[in-house]
């Protein structure tokens, strides 16, 4: 049992671009997918795909830990999986309370523009979190640290402002993305590079259908 199961955790495809990628990371990577469009959805579901999609690719990102092709560590990636897990939770709660006010609407969160309270204390939060994971990150030896910083920074206000509902959150995504495609490229991590490019593009869907549905919302509550 145990040596298949190590087979399929070890299990790569060879795309001809110098090193084999793990199906593992194209596996983790669609989980992550998933969860994009359950939350531009508003489907409380994306959580907990999400949360599959983290705990698969923390193995990814720490390639010399666990031996991946690549043999690099991201410890700000692998870091934000761990992070993730514990905002998903927080958001799972959120939207699930939400959804049950809602009775029989499937909708799990209302989106809102952040207020400017919430945005001077994001970009507070923002600043000091990039200098301490920056310097943490070079301590560990990641690969990357002043990008890997701006990208687990980055992750960290996207995730959260998902759960609270704010529509910015779809911005910050944008801007880990632009970061995040050469990052995970150089590095040789080819699926996840690909998908931070497609997520970018995703965003843009994810944000004009988080605006309608404030639009509607307010227009509905002038009615």
């Amino acid at each position: 049992m145990s040596d298949v199961l190590t087979s399929l955790l070890n299990a790569q495809l060879d795309v001809g671009l110098g090193k084999p990628i793990l199906w593992r990371e194209v596996i983790g990577n669609l989980f992550g997918l998933a969860s994009a469009f359950g939350g531009a959805r508003r489907r409380i579901w994306a959580w907990p795909a999400g949360i599959v999609g983290n705990v698969i690719l923390f193995t990814v990102f720490l390639g010399g830990v666990f031996h991946t092709p690549q043999d690099l560590n991201l410890w700000g990636q692998a870091g934000r999986q761990i992070f993730f897990l514990a905002t998903s939770a927080y958001g799972w709660v959120v939207w699930a309370a939400t959804r049950r006010n809602n009775g029989a609407s499937q909708v799990a969160v209302h989106p809102r523009w952040a207020t400017r309270r919430e945005r001077i204390l994001a970009l507070m939060a923002a600043l000091i979190m990039l200098v301490v994971f920056f310097f943490v990150l070079e301590a560990l030896g990641s690969w990357g640290p002043l990008s890997d910083s701006w990208i687990l920074t980055g992750s960290i206000l996207a995730t959260w402002g998902m759960a609270r509902g704010w529509n910015e959150f779809w911005f910050v995504w944008i801007a880990v993305d632009i970061v995040g495609v050469p990052l995970l490229a150089t590095a040789q991590y080819y699926p996840s590079a690909l998908m931070y490019v497609f997520y970018g593009a995703f965003c843009v869907y994810g944000f004009v259908t988080w605006w309608r549905a404030q639009r509607a919302a307010t227009n509905d509550a002038f009615r």
